[in-house]
């Protein structure tokens, strides 16, 4: 697999990865960030988005931060997602990955943000 060099900016914002009922209305207050993602499945509505926009009393994951691909991608690449996934594996670091039209959204934990830089970088990729 012939994967790439990626370059990879970090967003500012510390992220919070939610969780509401199925059914339940979209909320505005998840929009109101520069990156927000919502995705609606039969068993959930699961939020991504800045963690001081989450109200109290949702459920929700904080502390995340997020990796940026900077670059559109392609439909017809393969193996991107597993090649992060795969470095981030071997560093010990779990993450939480979303994918939009044009790019990739990688999160991973604050406290293994330097960890995760430095596996990218072995892996032959640029962040900034």
């Amino acid at each position: 697999m012939n994967i790439p060099k990626l370059s990879f900016t970090i967003l500012p914002d510390l992220f919070a990865i939610c969780k509401l009922a199925a059914r339940e209305n979209l909320p505005s207050w998840a929009f109101r960030g520069g990156f927000s993602s919502v995705t609606q499945t039969p068993e959930e509505l699961s939020i991504v988005c800045p963690q001081n926009l989450v109200p109290a009393g949702v459920e929700a994951t904080k502390g995340w931060k997020s990796l940026k691909i900077e670059a559109k991608l392609d439909f017809e690449m393969v193996g991107i997602v597993s090649s992060i996934t795969s470095s981030m594996a071997e560093a010990g670091i779990s993450i939480f990955a979303v994918s939009t039209f044009n790019t990739d959204y990688f999160f991973i934990k604050e406290e293994d943000l330097g960890s995760g830089v430095a596996a990218l970088r072995k892996a032959g990729h640029e962040v900034r």
